[in-house]
Parts: C-alpha cells; structure tokens; sequence
C-alpha cells in the first residue's frame, strides 16, 4: 500500500509547527506498523476552510494520477473543514479507487466505515462556523474599543500595543507626496512608475513579506489613496466573506462598517482626504489623459462633455469630439491656455482681496451657525416620519398575510413608501453634511494661504487647480464656466455674494465667469 499522508495546521505558530511533527512521527509508525510504504507528505499551514490550497491541489492532482493507493490523516477536519469539499474528496477516492483512512473513526474505506462520514463533516464545518462567528465577535468588540486588528499597519504606520503610531523613517512622507501627487493630476500608474524608477520602498517591503518586490502597482498607490486611516480614524471591518469556505469578500456600506475617529495621529487632512475620493469617483466617470499639459482632465466642452484637446500650433483648447470628428460632430469651443490663465489668476486675485477682510470669517461663522441650528431642528421630525413609514409596511405585510391585501397592491404600496424612505434618509443625509461647512472655514484659510503664494509668484500649478477647481467648461464661444470645489458651500456663496464681477447659476450654484 502506497501512502498518501496529509497533515495540516491553521497558523504557523510554534506549538502548530510542534503539531506538524506529532502528526508525521504518528504516520511513520503506523505505516511501519503495517508495513505499507510511504508515497509522499502533503504539508500545510492553512486553514481547512478553503478548497485551493497547493498541496491539497497536489494531492488530488497526485490521486488521480493514481500515484498512491491509499490517504491518511489524523481527522477528518485535518483534511477539510467545508462539506462540499469533504464529499468531493470521498467522491474522488470512490472514482478512482483510493482507500481513505480518517483516524477519528469519520472514515475507513479498508473496513467500508463510510457511515458516519456526513456527521462528522457536518459537525467539522458547523465548528469552524462557530469559531468564525466568536473571532469575528472579538474582533468587532476590539475595532469598537479603538485597537487595530490588522496584524499589518498601513504604510507610514506601525503597531505598538493594538495602537497605529507613525513611523520615524521616510514613509509618512512618501504618503504625503502620493496625495500631493495625485492633487496634482498624476494618475496612479504614473505615480507607481515614478516611485518605482527612484528605488521607493514598496509597502510589501516595509512589512517584511517573503514575497516582497520592489514594483509600485497602481492599485497600491489607489489602495493608500482610499484608506481613510490616514485621517487619524479607524475604520474596519469594512469588508467581510460570502462564506466561511470562500476567499471572495463583498465590502460593506459605511453604515454597517466599524468608525472610532481620532484614535491616532493623522498623516493627511480630512479636507486633502476628501478632495481626493471626489477626483477618484470623478475620473471613474471620465478616463482621464496624461497629465501633458495645465488643464488636462479639468477642461471639457460645455455641449457635447468630451475634454478638451490640447492644439500646439495654438497654443489652446479644443473640443475632443471636433478634433476628432470634425464639425459634423460638434464645433471647436477654442479658448486659449495663456487667457485662461490670466482670467483664473484675476479671479484669485479677486478671492484673495476678499479673504483678507476679517468680516468675511465672521459672516461665515454666525451663517453656519444659523444654518446649523435650523437644519437640526427638523431631524426629530425626520426621524419621526422614518419610523411611521415602518410601521405602515409592517402594517401592510400583516394585511397581505390576512389576504386583505393583494400582492400586487401590497407590492405598489411597499415601493411608494420605500420611495418616500429614500427621500426622506437623503435629506436626513443633507442635514447632517450640512454640520460640515465647519471645514468651509478652513478651506477658506487654505485658499487664502495658497492665493497668497500665487500672487507672490503669479503663475497657476495643477496641484493649486485640482484642489479648488472641479472643472472648467467651455461654451461655443470660447467663454468659461467654472465649477469650484466649494461652489455648494456657505463659502462659496458669501464670496459670490461679494462678487459683482460673477453671476451665480441658480440651479447648480456655478458661476459664469466675464
């Protein structure tokens, strides 16, 4: 009899690796025992959950190679701790005619013991259903209490006592530079490509892995770009399995995640954060160009959306759709980079007279504190109405339960008053935004700090335009329209309110410039 004997840990701690070796000098004197022969040792240190582990794949690579006549383990939760598996691994044995031998009496294929085997898979997956669901409750009991539970920090972190502490080497740095970067209008590819060429540390590389490489990807800049521990919160448990024998994850609404703010140092503003998952979520929509010239991925046609090409012979911008098409198409929109410059360096210009009035902050102050406090008063109302609504579908499930209702009634009636729930939680939503125009002041004391460095220099930066300019539209005439960050803030609308030279769009709160 040719063995197979497979022995399996779920971590590489030294007590399992001590495990490893009990179970190996058990089968050694087993085969001896019987005077079979010993084919091969199939060895892991994984958990008995997931069906695509190497040398579980080996194995049954191995088995149907008929390479071995019979398989040993010490228990069946050794080989498999998910039942579709285990009965595929008996189905397996069967077809190709391999014995299969379980030391805790699960299976026993020599002496046709296979009555007992659903029991024991059923029992062996329902415990680590258990112990999933008791770890999962230690951990979130941990994320509320304020501790990481990652046993890797992100990078520019590190971990002492359950705690996120920055680092002292250079990779807080490297982290501010990856946002700046990005504020700048490099794409994430670009941003890899560049920290690659300099010899930069990867995050693989500063945790140590075996399997660390010092290639920056894209998805890892993108990665770093979203994790919003660099604002100083934990957020965890933002993703979680399908199941316990599957390694896909489907991540969480914000509702639903773990969020204890302020609970260590921040690398990044909140307002830099932000500012930077508005341009992600913006270029998800448009694919944007290479960064080559100022307006790149900022400039776009008021009628047909497409972004403006840049002409060198010009030195301007023309619609994409007409430089492709030609006029058939759309017409060109032309404007030119130098006058678009100049009308975005008096505008600031402009802004910055304004910020150097003191009055200015004081207005903005008693506004949101108005506002603030009137928004408020109608979320007990709000929540009110939520409530009722809930107890009317309730209702109306009863009534369809009785046959009182018809299902189709039941069905038009539940999605009115889920329609009615949708509005009502998005003005629950705009209401609580609302007690963040407290940041307007800041961005304020941003934009005066950095118009105040403009001036000094009187030129514009692609960083400067993609942190207070969501884009520019151009009109058959030539003419802009822009779109400032802060054109739905209090903010925005005391400046504008100052501003003769603007006139504000009562829609969409824009202004037209000229």
């Amino acid at each position: 009899m040719r063995c197979a004997v497979y022995t399996r840990v779920s971590t590489d701690r030294h007590e399992q690796k001590d495990s490893l070796t009990n179970q190996k000098n058990l089968f050694i004197n087993y085969i001896r025992d019987r005077g079979w022969e010993l084919h091969d040792f199939y060895i892991e240190q994984e958990s008995g959950r997931f069906s695509d582990r190497k040398e579980l794949q080996r194995l049954i690579d191995d088995l149907k190679g008929k390479k071995f006549d019979i398989i040993l383990v010490k228990e069946l939760s050794r080989l498999s701790r998910n039942g579709a598996l285990s009965y595929r691994l008996k189905d397996l044995t069967s077809e190709y005619q391999i014995d299969w031998i379980a030391l805790d009496g699960s299976i026993n294929t020599l002496e046709g013991n296979t009555d007992n085997f659903g029991l024991y898979a059923w029992v062996y997956e329902n415990e680590a259903k258990t112990t999933s669901k008791r770890i999962k409750s230690t951990f979130r009991t941990k994320a509320r209490n304020g501790e990481y539970n990652g046993s890797i920090a992100p990078y520019g972190y590190k971990i002492v006592k359950k705690k996120l502490i920055i680092r002292e080497d250079n990779t807080p740095t490297i982290v501010k530079r990856i946002f700046m970067e990005y504020l700048s209008g490099c794409g994430h590819d670009a941003i890899a490509r560049k920290f690659y060429n300099e010899g930069i540390s990867t995050p693989s590389m500063i945790a140590g892995k075996r399997n660390a490489t010092d290639v920056w990807h894209g998805s890892t800049i993108r990665k770093i770009l979203t994790n919003p521990h660099y604002i100083g919160n934990l957020v965890q448990g933002r993703s979680e399995a399908v199941s316990i024998t599957s390694h896909k994850r489907i991540f969480k609404n914000e509702e639903d995640m773990i969020i204890v703010e302020n609970t260590h140092e921040a690398i990044i503003s909140k307002i830099d954060f932000d500012l930077v998952q508005k341009m992600i979520q913006s270029r998800k929509v448009i694919r944007p160009q290479a960064n080559v010239h100022l307006f790149t991925n900022l400039i776009f046609c008021a009628d047909c959306g497409r972004g403006m090409h840049f002409k060198k012979n010009s030195r301007g911008y023309v619609c994409g759709n007409f430089n492709k098409h030609g006029i058939k198409k759309c017409s060109h929109h032309r404007t030119r980079e130098s006058e678009l410059i100049e009308l975005l360096i008096n505008e600031f210009q402009h802004f910055s007279r304004l910020l150097n009035e003191n009055s200015i902050f004081e207005k903005l102050q008693k506004k949101i504190a108005l506002d603030s406090k009137s928004m408020y008063k109608k979320l007990p109302s709000l929540q009110k109405q939520l409530k009722n609504i809930g107890k009317q579908k309730i209702r109306a499930m009863d009534l369809l339960l009785d046959d009182t209702m018809s299902k189709q009634d039941y069905h038009m009636y539940t999605k009115t008053k889920s329609e009615e729930e949708k509005k009502i939680n998005h003005e629950i939503l705009t209401i609580k935004e609302s007690a963040n125009n407290r940041e307007d002041i800041v961005l304020l004391e941003q934009l005066k700090s950095q118009v105040s460095e403009l001036m000094k220099f009187n030129e514009i930066s692609s960083e400067f335009l993609n942190r207070f300019i969501q884009k520019i539209e151009i009109k058959a005439d030539g003419s802009p329209k822009i779109h400032y960050r802060f054109s739905d803030s209090s903010a925005f609308h005391l400046l504008s309110s100052s501003n003769a030279q603007h006139s504000t769009c009562v829609d969409c709160g824009n202004i037209s410039t000229g």
